[in-house]
């Protein structure tokens, strides 16, 4: 049974960084991508980045472009999530996805999910 369990999560002040890590436990085959989504209260969920596994390619949704790095240890079984320059606006549940299909990775319908970790950024 795959899980995903995030971490990393807490209270930095505009300006500041942190590194969230999300482990996968009960996997078998590669994923075809892995993902961070956050959601804020009131708003949708929103794509962060993604990792395409097979072609070790990333992609960033615009708001975190420049600021925001996605990386894998495949040793440690681990995603990563580096956040610089942090905003107020960047507060948020982030989340860690995994999907095998193709499809499930071109249309953010990804098929596992972690449990989630809050950010909070303050001014």
């Amino acid at each position: 049974q795959v899980q995903l369990v995030e971490s990393g999560g807490g209270s930095v002040q505009a300006g500041g960084s942190l590194r969230l890590s999300c482990v996968v436990f009960g996997y078998t085959n590669d994923f075809y991508c892995m993902g961070w989504f956050r959601q804020a209260p009131g708003k949708e969920r929103e794509r962060v980045a993604t990792f395409l596994v097979g072609e070790g390619t990333t992609d960033y949704g615009d708001s975190v472009k420049g600021r925001f790095t996605i990386s894998r240890d495949n040793a440690r079984n681990t995603l990563y999530l580096q956040m610089n320059s942090l905003k107020p606006e960047d507060t948020a549940i982030y989340y860690c996805a995994a999907a095998y299909a193709n499809w499930r990775c071109t249309t953010n319908n990804y098929y596992y999910w972690g449990q989630g970790t809050q950010v909070t950024v303050s001014s």
